[in-house]
């Protein structure tokens, strides 16, 4: 293992990140009226990127993983596939058949973090090779589950439980979703 794999493989899971004050700008946002979707969504991008992303706050990040690269996918109405709808700051696959991380979590209405993607074999769908783990969070409304939150990272063990939940409070306070965690959050 090369020495910059080591120290990917090194870094702190999101266990310590902040989402207060993600919270806070969402709750600010949405107090001064409804928005909609799509706004919603791009908010929620917005702020992960500015906080957690690989331009985010310099080069001091306490230690913690980066995020490289967040967005939405909402399943086709006509097809058993995901369509990407809202993303930062790169382009990503779509549409994904759903028997990737994100499908899966569709299907099961689950939340996935998962350390390292590589233990997902033929279950990853790879839109970066360099993404080596990934949390993925369904999004519920009165009708059930519209699509998911994916968030990636280049380094191994980047997300954790800690992350599932500051996720799904932000998509909550933010109107995108009802319940996130409802079905719990399975590590694989």
């Amino acid at each position: 293992m090369s020495a910059h794999a080591h120290e990917r493989a090194g870094a702190k899971s999101g266990a310590g990140r902040d989402y207060a004050p993600l919270l806070h700008a969402a709750g600010a946002t949405v107090s001064r009226g409804m928005i909609d979707r799509t706004r919603a969504m791009t908010l929620c991008c917005d702020l992960v990127w500015d906080a957690f992303g690989l331009e985010s706050a310099g080069p001091d990040t306490g230690g913690f993983a980066k995020v490289s690269w967040v967005g939405f996918y909402e399943k086709a109405t006509d097809a058993d596939e995901m369509i990407l709808v809202v993303r930062r700051d790169k382009p990503a696959c779509s549409p994904i058949g759903l028997h990737g991380a994100c499908g899966r979590s569709w299907t099961e209405q689950r939340v996935l973090v998962i350390p390292d993607v590589s233990t997902l074999g033929a279950g990853y769908i790879a839109c970066d090779p360099n993404d080596k783990a990934e949390l993925v969070l369904p999004m519920f409304d009165d009708r059930g589950c519209w699509g998911v939150l994916d968030v990636d990272s280049f380094d191994v063990g980047a997300f954790a439980q800690h992350d599932a939940r500051g996720m799904a409070a932000l998509c909550e306070r933010l109107g995108l979703s009802r319940q996130t965690l409802r079905g719990g959050a399975v590590v694989l």
